[in-house]
């Protein structure tokens, strides 16, 4: 019979499979987040979706809310209706960069 190893979960991905994306550096930290984040908004308004499918944050919420209210900056979020790469209709969140009030990220 041909048996297939289990991949160890702590393995890294293999190259190929690995995202080549300019948004996508090494460091997963709060910070490194918060700058994607940043940055992705000083471009346009982003939703939940693309800033975790585009930007490696996995919890856009929670870097969006830093940015808001331990840095100033003045984002606006608004609820709108999204679909995932599977198809399904979502509820998520649009951020909205609406002003540089604060400090550095």
């Amino acid at each position: 019979m041909n048996e297939k190893k289990a991949t160890p979960i702590n393995e890294a991905a293999p190259k190929d499979l690995q995202s080549e994306s300019k948004t996508c550096d090494n460091s997963n930290d709060a910070a490194a987040q918060r700058g994607r984040a940043l940055d992705a908004l000083r471009i346009e308004p982003k939703d939940t979706i693309q800033l975790r499918r585009d930007y490696d944050i996995l919890s856009p919420a929670a870097r969006i809310w830093e940015l808001k209210h331990r840095f100033g900056f003045e984002i606006t979020k608004l609820m709108v209706r999204r679909h995932t790469a599977c198809g399904k209709l979502h509820r998520v969140a649009l951020y909205v960069l609406m002003r540089e009030t604060g400090g550095h990220a």
